[in-house]
């Protein structure tokens, strides 16, 4: 009677200690399934998005955005009495530094983007890099050259407004090619768009705000998301 026991208690031991085996087995399955899914769903996202947009870049870009907006504050303010004419000399030199400010963000954004693609072998021209681009510069481009055409008609209120609109319509229009976040970056432009065409005098310094602050801001946070332990 007693060995009965034993010999029971033994084959109850071997079950729960089996049990226990399979339950494991079969939590480690379930684990390795979701990591390879994790992965494979990590390879899809690489491969439908570029990735490689660098964070510095933007906080260069915001600096690069103060300034000029200082610069031609400055020109305005003392040389023009702070109005613009379409054939003075002053537009001339506003129309200049807004060229400036954009060709050194855009030198700045290839040169910082390319580095960060070349460091972890990642490719900075190919088929998902080219659809953000098109979709990044049909908006802008669309945008600026309405901008020239107004300006030309001597209608100067809404261009801060319009500028920002237009930039914010470009980074959501792209965002579906590069990094989900930047379009929360294209919505705040797109919200300070609408202030500004709401309040026409508040369009100087809600430009500000809009390419410079917020550039600094976003990319500081895109920096020490991404970039940092990139």
């Amino acid at each position: 009677m007693q060995k009965s026991n034993l010999t029971k208690i033994y084959d109850d031991e071997l079950k729960n200690i089996y049990l226990l085996c399979i339950s494991k087995y079969f939590y480690m399955e379930s684990k390795d399934y979701l990591k390879d899914i994790s992965a494979i769903k990590d390879m899809m996202n690489k491969s439908s998005r570029f990735i490689s947009l660098s964070g510095l870049s933007g906080i260069l870009a915001g600096i690069y955005a103060i300034i000029g907006a200082a610069a031609a504050y400055y020109l305005v303010m003392n040389y023009s009495n702070g109005t613009l004419i379409l054939d003075g000399q002053i537009y001339r030199l506003v129309m200049l530094d807004l060229f400036l400010i954009a060709l050194l963000s855009v030198v700045t954004g290839i040169i910082l983007t390319t580095r960060k693609a070349k460091k972890h072998g990642a490719k900075i021209w190919d088929a998902t890099s080219r659809r953000l681009v098109i979709n990044f510069l049909i908006p802008l481009v669309v945008g600026g050259l309405y901008i020239l055409i107004i300006l030309n008609q001597q209608k100067y209120g809404q261009t801060g407004a319009l500028m920002l609109l237009f930039y914010g319509l470009a980074l959501v229009n792209a965002s579906k090619y590069s990094i989900g976040d930047i379009r929360y970056l294209g919505y705040i432009q797109l919200i300070l768009g609408l202030i500004g065409a709401w309040k026409p005098g508040y369009g100087f310094w809600l430009w500000v705000l809009g390419f410079g602050v917020m550039h600094i801001v976003y990319g500081s946070w895109m920096y020490f998301k991404y970039d940092k332990n990139y």
